[in-house]
């Protein structure tokens, strides 16, 4: 598949379309750069007009290196959940010590729905029967304490942007058969545009204007 699939945004940093490696046709690699400012959300979504293939998901994993002291030589990969169809996006929450480290690398594999669904099940339950919030990806509002001044939650930036996405490419859009579609160029004209915005000024999305 040599058209971008999944669109990833670390908090407060740019859109993410092209994946670092692609080790198969189903399995994509995203190392997210360092950046002085930290984070720890990422919202991962479905591109405009991107349809998985029937009875399958994007499952998604945080990979850490091997811990060589125990003998590992393969990296670690830890599931985080889930996106497709009926949930075309979602925030998934990375720990502390990914998000303040050095480059983040995520993986995203389309694998079977049924199994994606039952292991983001087993997932919910490990999470609600400890102090963890019981959501597996959408974060409450509020939940992500901020440090220093106050901010607006995660919930409500990833709001934001797709509410700037959707307002852009809603004029683009047009019909193949039953099912609306936008063209892949409108989605790369709103990238641009947000990015310039982005660069201009940063804070944009942090004021509800």
């Amino acid at each position: 598949m040599s058209q971008p699939l999944f669109g990833l945004v670390p908090a407060g940093l740019p859109v993410i379309t092209q994946p670092t490696e692609t080790p198969s046709q189903t399995s994509f690699i995203y190392g997210i750069p360092t950046s002085p400012k930290s984070f720890s959300h990422v919202v991962i979504f479905l591109l405009p007009g991107i349809v998985l293939p029937s009875d399958t998901a994007a499952a998604i994993y945080l990979v850490t290196p091997p811990d060589r002291a125990q003998g590992q030589e393969v990296p670690n990969s830890k599931f985080l959940g889930g996106i497709g169809p009926g949930k075309e996006s979602a925030i998934f929450k990375l720990n502390e010590a990914s998000a303040s480290g050095g480059q983040i690398i995520l993986g995203i594999s389309i694998e079977d729905a049924g199994s994606v669904a039952s292991r983001i099940t087993e997932l919910q339950a490990a999470k609600s029967s400890s102090a963890a919030s019981g959501s597996l990806a959408l974060v409450p509002a509020g939940a992500a304490a901020g440090q220093g001044h106050q901010q607006p939650s995660t919930l409500v930036l990833a709001q934001r942007i797709i509410k700037n996405a959707f307002n852009f490419l809603s004029s683009f859009s047009g019909q193949a058969g039953q099912v609306e579609v936008v063209p892949m160029k409108a989605f790369e004209d709103w990238w641009r545009k947000f990015e310039s915005r982005v660069r201009s000024d940063p804070g944009f999305l942090e004021r509800d204007d």
